[in-house]
């Protein structure tokens, strides 16, 4: 972690009890390993993002509800690479928690992570509502990884649940802490989800292993259905354009609106594969 940076000390400091020495070490390690180091943080920059876009924001308030959404992504990534679900061997250009640690330590690092995750943002009862209803059924990360067990499946319910409904959670709670209405922020953040699940949708099928730190043809692999698959190279291209263009149009009148939506689009476009950009120009 970046000792220096806000976000990597408040997830320092939300570790640093489940992660005590009263814990069992391995659990503890894996704990660890699963939040540090992180990806690029998408998920609670936004809430930050957010809470600074509409102005007088109780950061620490803010830092709290952007580490429990970082927590619980975690806990979804140890959970989605599991031999029962992806399978997927590694994660963040390392081994998964499962691979690292083995299946049992892995369920119990996810579970763990998601209880810590209300821990964080147990003084704040709004927060905690916003972020369950993100986590659990029926339109929240449960929901949305139990339509891969269904005989079928509903795409853009089971995009939605999956990823568009953390995204939402992560714009809802940047307002609060701003001591702005939630409600408004919803269809923004579940817009900007989307069009992040079509830029990973992209990357699934075009990416490099190695430059995404995962590994690429999962949903294939899987027998899943994604954006590409559905719409083709050019229809997901356009798709996650016209997103971004919606993204724009629904973002709440804020004081830093405009940078906040330049934030966005730029984020959402730096996850697609270059060659895609050219082959799409």
């Amino acid at each position: 972690m970046d000792a220096e940076n806000p976000l990597e000390k408040a997830l320092a400091r939300a570790l640093a009890l489940p992660c005590s020495s009263d814990c069992p070490p391995r659990l503890a390690e894996a704990l660890q390993y699963s939040v540090c180091p992180g990806g690029a943080r998408v998920r609670p920059k936004l809430v930050l993002a957010v809470a600074q876009a509409c102005g007088g924001a109780d950061m620490n308030a803010a830092l709290s509800g952007a580490s429990a959404i970082e927590m619980l992504h975690c806990a979804s990534l140890v959970h989605d690479d599991l031999p029962c679900f992806d399978a997927a061997a590694y994660r963040r250009g390392k081994p998964s928690v499962h691979v690292a640690f083995g299946e049992r330590l892995a369920v119990l690092a996810g579970d763990t992570l998601i209880v810590e995750a209300f821990n964080v943002v147990a003084a704040h009862p709004d927060m905690i509502r916003i972020i369950a209803q993100a986590v659990g059924a029926p339109h929240g990360i449960c929901a949305g990884q139990a339509w891969e067990c269904e005989d079928r499946m509903d795409l853009v319910r089971y995009q939605r649940a999956k990823t568009g409904a953390l995204f939402a959670a992560c714009t809802m709670l940047g307002a609060v802490a701003a001591g702005r209405d939630a409600a408004p922020w919803r269809q923004c953040g579940m817009l900007i989800g989307e069009a992040f699940q079509v830029a990973d949708d992209l990357r699934d099928v075009a990416g490099v292993s190695g430059e995404i730190g995962k590994p690429t043809g999962q949903d294939a692999a899987n027998g899943l259905p994604n954006m590409v698959s559905t719409l083709g190279f050019d229809g997901a291209m356009h798709h996650l354009e016209n997103l971004l263009a919606r993204v724009t149009q629904s973002t709440p009148d804020c004081p830093g609106r405009e940078a906040l939506n330049a934030q966005i689009v730029a984020v959402s476009r730096a996850l697609v594969p270059k060659q895609l950009h050219r082959g799409a120009a």
